[in-house]
């Protein structure tokens, strides 16, 4: 809930452990100081605001703050003096310029995300809690080096950057999973090998909102021409937590045909605002996320509902669907980047399919690098693996078996990861 600025002042918020204050402010309001003993989450988005006072390191016990769309152009550096935060959030402000040392001891969470940041301080490889940063629409131009010694780190967004190229080191780091680097001028740009028909805007009549995603809103919407109801997406436009739309758009059509994702029947042409758009066939109501986002507790890991249950069947037919899918996108070099349950629908049957290429990269599979990106993926496929066997009781000995595949996904040698095509001949034994 959103509180005011006077149930602040009147004292009517003590005890509280989250404030959330959106009401115009150009300066840090010093009465949150009284709720130093239990405030622990503090959102200040939405405001007007520039600078913070030495003050606010008083919130001993403050964990999570949140400054979106504020007008911050430098990054607060007095934050390193908040002994319990680890979760940060400056998204869309103006930042410039982030200190060396401005992060606290306890960094895990970062969001940057929609700033002018070209330089990240060499500090940030000081970091070893850090596990999700959140960078994309900014300027950077290179990554410290130092940042290599971030061995926690498991998400990273890098797209819409400008970046001149994308470190060795980046995929050798022993935990990460979901990466994003596209939309930079390092990124590969694939050729196209997948012609789509176009379809005017006028010859779709939109029904019901079906959704809405950091990239775009998407639509059922009945197909004049063709008397039949289909989904639309139209994108946005504008730079998300994971990257460009555009980027998403592409890589949702260069997939191309696979029984594990929702078909793309074409483009829109002519949508009256511009936008960008694709038809996409329309996915029955028996489908449902298979899994959660990540909650602010979890960090990277999704969250299952409590009657979350799946059997070996399950398990089994879903790996091996997404097994087959991830082989034929990283076949075509594209990198999903953020392969989690609540990314995949599934159905009663266990039949499923992978959403949501708003994090998608595209690389050269004839690369040496290539290797290590797809080995990436992999280990987010192995966390996958590892979150529906604790919806599961299974035996042990097919515990055994399961926990075998997720350690060879999850080695710390990058490298030394199978591949997706061997992952799908092991499950053919399962």
């Amino acid at each position: 809930m959103v509180h005011t600025l006077e149930a602040l002042k009147s004292g009517a918020l003590v005890g509280t452990k989250r404030l959330k204050l959106a009401c115009g402010l150009t300066e840090f309001p010093e009465e949150i100081l009284s709720l130093a003993d239990t405030l622990e989450v503090l959102d200040l988005s939405d405001n007007a605001m520039s600078i913070l006072p030495d003050s606010i390191s008083q919130l001993k016990k403050l964990k999570i703050i949140f400054f979106a769309k504020n007008n911050f152009t430098v990054f607060p550096a007095v934050l390193a003096k908040c002994p319990a935060l680890s979760m940060i959030g400056f998204k869309s402000n103006a930042i410039t310029t982030v200190p060396e040392q401005a992060f606290p001891p306890l960094l895990r969470w970062l969001i940057l995300t929609d700033n002018k940041i070209e330089v990240l301080p060499k500090s940030i490889g000081h970091y070893h809690l850090l596990q999700k940063c959140a960078l994309a629409g900014n300027r950077i131009k290179a990554l410290p080096a130092e940042m290599a010694h971030c061995l926690n780190l498991e998400l990273l967004r890098l797209s819409a950057n400008a970046l001149q190229s994308i470190p060795d080191w980046l995929f050798e780091l022993p935990r990460l999973s979901w990466v994003a680097f596209g939309g930079n001028p390092a990124t590969y740009t694939p050729k196209s090998k997948s012609a789509i028909s176009t379809f005017d805007w006028d010859d779709f009549a939109i029904d019901t909102l079906l959704g809405e995603g950091a990239s775009g809103f998407i639509s059922k919407a009945h197909w004049i021409s063709k008397s039949k109801d289909v989904a639309i997406k139209i994108f946005k436009g504008a730079v998300t937590s994971d990257g460009l739309p555009e980027d998403e758009m592409k890589a949702s059509i260069l997939a191309g045909a696979h029984p594990n994702l929702i078909p793309v029947l074409g483009k829109i042409s002519k949508h009256p605002e511009a936008k960008n758009g694709l038809v996409l066939k329309l996915i029955g109501t028996s489908f449902k996320n298979l899994g959660n986002p990540p909650s602010l507790e979890s960090c990277t890991r999704d969250v299952f509902d409590a009657t979350s249950s799946f059997s070996h069947a399950d398990i089994l037919k879903i790996a091996k669907s997404i097994a087959a899918v991830a082989q034929q996108l990283h076949q075509k070099g594209i990198n999903h980047g953020d392969l989690y349950a609540h990314n995949i629908l599934v159905d009663t049957t266990a039949d499923c399919l992978l959403g949501d290429f708003g994090a998608a990269s595209f690389y050269d599979t004839n690369t040496p690098i290539a290797h290590n990106i797809e080995r990436i993926e992999v280990n987010a496929y192995g966390c996958l693996l590892e979150d529906l066997l604790e919806q599961s009781d299974l035996s042990e000995a097919l515990q055994h078996k399961w926990q075998a595949l997720i350690a060879n996904c999850t080695a710390k040698t990058v490298s030394t990861r199978p591949g997706f095509s061997d992952i799908v001949n092991t499950l053919k034994a399962f």
